[in-house]
């Protein structure tokens, strides 16, 4: 017996749910597969949504319509703007959310999602079928045996591929913690033609609450007047917000983790998986770092109904005693009682250069991959390309184009291009320094670049669009003010001394005085009743207010970073021919017909980001192509 669906989508964290929830609700009939129910979208490492880059991320994620940013928002317990004494650019939320929550509101969204199903089951083998010399998925098969066909499959594997934990000596078969591994696919994917490697993250201790002595520690409490990431009016921010605590590591810490390196399976070759670079263990900061006295970790609490803590900057493989040695030498960690330590996993990953842009597999037809399958780490940059894989499986059956966000665009769109373009040699993990068009792809600014594209979709519905268009028309009825009302030296003048900015000699537009550095739209309101009035009268809100004040302050980077964006998007308006032999092509350096024939870029503008691809080479292909 077997079971049909339009598409199905394979595991159930936080790619496979955003994958699931967008392509039911644009209507293709969906089955998510999970191992466990009471575990979608868990947080399996640190309890907490946003953060540099990630919280853009998200707020792009909720701009087009998808759900992480709503969820965030019902279950933070802790709210901060990182970066908010930087430049706007810079700016990024990051929320503490209740981690037992964060699942159960999942789960609710997605049983009340049309046209989704559920199964709680492992899948263990691909159909794959060669039909006209061409590879295509047509469905899965379970370890229970259940057979489900399909016209498009999700592969969102997490770390469950071949998972194997390591704790000192000890390892285990698991893709976290209380949960199986995953074996069959691998095989499958591997006879189809997929290259395949092998990543490892980790995880630190968690900790009880009730045996911390929280005096000794600095208290990291959350922004005194908290946002959220949802643009929606169905969310609010957090009240009540629970403190984070931060402590330092000392000599004496680092002198007992030492004790433990021959049995670390990080040094003594146990591990063979590739760790993050940019969230290190606690021992691969030590021999990093062996210079340093001490290293910052911070205690997060897990949510509002448990004594359970986080303990981030202390990832650890290292044996479970020299783990439970050194926490009891941290300050206010004397006596702590330890729930579980912390361990490192291997798991298998598939190189992203073997994908499109749209996230499809290029050996197999009607299979895309999302998540830490792809050499990513974190829940937003996985959440980000479920939803996008979950847009474009709905769009491949449906017989629409594919829906691809350039660089300029959106940073899931520099995620994605660097993926399948660069590929990964480490886990992936986003920075704002990884996009050449920041001050373009900031977080207040999410909606006006991706709700019109969601909306465009399907993903954001017409109430959603409505409130977009209002705040769109309030920020342009904000802007035509200011730049339309004058003011005079003495009404202002008492403002502009009291912020150390230079007073007026003569009549000046409110846009003018706005783009001082010193002066600030609030401080304006103050001192101007009748800019209040104007705001007050137009119901215009503190986003859209905000929103003005960037645009006015950074107003010439903007306009060049639009100009070189412009200018670099016409090399992805060149298209170069699926199967083009540039193995033919002399004039081309021989690293460069390597890096172009196993990457297959689809433009110019693909080509010219690939490593190895030099400027002469690029040139070659405009003159092939472009001209």
């Amino acid at each position: 017996m077997s079971f049909d669906y339009d598409i199905i989508v394979v595991g159930g964290g936080h790619a496979g749910c955003e994958a699931a929830a967008a392509a039911a609700r644009l209507g293709s009939r969906t089955l998510l597969i999970t191992m466990d129910m009471t575990k979608f979208a868990d947080m399996s490492c640190n309890p907490a949504i946003g953060g540099v880059a990630k919280g853009q991320i998200v707020r792009e994620i909720d701009a087009l319509g998808g759900q992480t940013g709503r969820i965030t928002d019902l279950t933070t317990i802790q709210f901060r703007m990182l970066n908010s004494s930087k430049g706007a650019a810079m700016w990024s939320p990051r929320a503490q959310c209740d981690k037992s929550r964060f699942s159960e509101v999942w789960r609710a969204t997605l049983e009340n999602t049309p046209n989704l199903y559920l199964w709680q089951d492992t899948a263990a083998e691909l159909l794959i079928e060669n039909r006209d010399g061409r590879q295509r998925i047509t469905g899965i098969k379970t370890r229970m045996g259940v057979r489900f066909n399909a016209r498009a499959v999700i592969l969102t594997a997490g770390t469950f591929l071949e998972g194997l934990m390591h704790c000192g000596r000890a390892n285990a078969e698991g893709g976290r913690a209380g949960d199986a591994a995953s074996h069959g696919i691998t095989r499958c994917l591997v006879d189809a033609g997929f290259e395949t490697g092998r990543m490892k993250t980790g995880t630190p201790a968690r900790l009880d609450g009730r045996t911390i002595d929280f005096s000794a520690l600095e208290v990291q409490a959350g922004d005194a007047a908290p946002s959220k990431f949802s643009f929606g009016d169905d969310t609010q921010p957090v009240v009540n917000q629970l403190p984070c605590y931060g402590v330092y590591t000392s000599s004496e810490v680092h002198a007992a983790l030492r004790e433990g390196f021959q049995d670390s399976p990080l040094f003594n070759g146990t591990i063979k998986g590739i760790g993050p670079r940019y969230c290190p263990s606690i021992e691969d900061k030590l021999r990093t770092f062996a210079d340093k006295e001490q290293h910052l970790l911070f205690l997060e609490p897990e949510g509002r109904s448990t004594h359970e803590y986080y303990l981030n900057g202390f990832s650890s493989s290292l044996p479970y005693d020299v783990q439970i040695k050194a926490l009891h030498l941290i300050r206010g960690l004397e006596n702590v009682h330890v729930y579980r330590p912390g361990y490192a996993i291997e798991y298998d990953y598939f190189p992203p250069t073997q994908l499109h842009h749209s996230l499809e597999t290029k050996l197999v037809d009607n299979l895309w991959f999302a998540g830490q399958i792809n050499g990513t780490t974190g829940y937003e940059e996985a959440a980000a390309q479920g939803l996008v894989a979950g847009i474009n499986a709905h769009r491949r059956i449906a017989g629409q184009q594919p829906f691809v966000l350039h660089r300029d665009e959106a940073y899931i769109g520099v995620l994605i291009d660097d993926l399948v373009t660069k590929g990964v040699d480490e886990p992936y993990r986003m920075f704002t320094s990884r996009a050449e068009y920041r001050i373009l792809l900031r977080q207040d600014n999410a909606d006006m670049r991706l709700t019109p594209k969601g909306y465009e979709i399907g993903l954001v519905s017409e109430e959603k669009y409505k409130k977009f268009e209002q705040k769109k028309l309030s920020v342009e009825s904000l802007l035509s003010y200011v730049r339309k009302e004058s003011v005079k030296p003495c009404e202002i003048s008492d403002y502009l001394i009291s912020v150390g900015s230079e007073p007026l000699s003569q009549g000046r537009k409110l846009y003018d005085v706005l783009s001082r550095s010193q002066v600030t739209l609030d401080g304006l309101r103050t001192a101007l009743p009748k800019l209040d009035k104007f705001i007050a009268d137009n119901a215009i809100s503190t986003a859209a207010a905000e929103e003005v004040e960037i645009e006015i302050k950074y107003h010439g980077y903007i306009e060049r970073e639009k100009m070189i964006a412009e200018k670099l998007r016409r090399l992805e308006n060149i298209a170069i021919p699926a199967g083009f032999d540039f193995g033919s092509m002399q004039s081309l350096t021989i690293e460069a017909r390597q890096k172009l024939t196993r990457i297959r870029p689809a433009t110019i503008g693909q080509a010219s980001r690939i490593p190895g691809v030099s400027p002469a080479d690029v040139n070659v292909l405009l003159v092939r192509f472009g001209r």
